[in-house]
């Protein structure tokens, strides 16, 4: 009897120097957008802290940075569909203009809650700023205000986006790939 063993390779998909041009380009749109205003920055941990650091550094406006944990995969690389706030704003948000940082919108269902969720906090409005989008995969209607990426349907690694809490740390975008090694 054979034992298959599952094995994963790594394809360049995004290098870093792109993803520099990027977050520039990014950061430059949202100066001119919030200048003059009281803007929170939230990052949607994990994924988003490393993309959050890298924007906020080029930003020229004042403002005030805060977390959540939410998250509809665990340890798979398909949505659950059930998304858990894991942990929530220590800021108080009420009449302030909130920008969500997110690592990539896939299916919708985590950010669709996470921004409904915001909004019951009284904030005076709302942008999603996303590194990366997977349309192919969205079931529900998510608007991207700010846009990095658009990505393939594959899974992808890198930059902060992980797989099972692994490879986080690569400084460029990687498409995962499994194959079996005994083939």
């Amino acid at each position: 009897m054979s034992h298959i063993r599952q094995q994963t390779r790594l394809s360049l998909l995004i290098p870093r120097s792109a993803i520099e041009q990027t977050v520039a380009r990014l950061a430059a749109q949202i100066t001119e957008d919030y200048r003059g205003r009281q803007l929170v920055a939230v990052g949607v941990l994990k994924g988003a802290f490393i993309f959050m650091a890298d924007l906020i550094r080029q930003l020229d406006i004042p403002l005030e940075i805060d977390f959540v944990a939410v998250s509809s995969y665990g340890g798979a690389t398909e949505s659950s569909r059930t998304v858990v706030m894991q942990h929530d704003l220590a800021t108080d948000v009420r009449g302030k203009d909130v920008l969500v940082i997110e690592d990539i919108v896939d299916s919708g269902h985590t950010l669709c809650y996470l921004l409904k969720h915001l909004k019951g906090k009284g904030v005076a409005s709302i942008r999603l700023c996303a590194l990366a989008d997977k349309p192919s995969r969205r079931e529900l209607s998510v608007t991207i205000d700010y846009l990095g990426f658009t990505v393939p349907d594959r899974f992808v690694v890198g930059y902060g986006l992980d797989f099972d809490n692994k490879f986080r740390y690569l400084p460029d975008i990687y498409a995962v790939e499994t194959y079996d090694a005994d083939s």
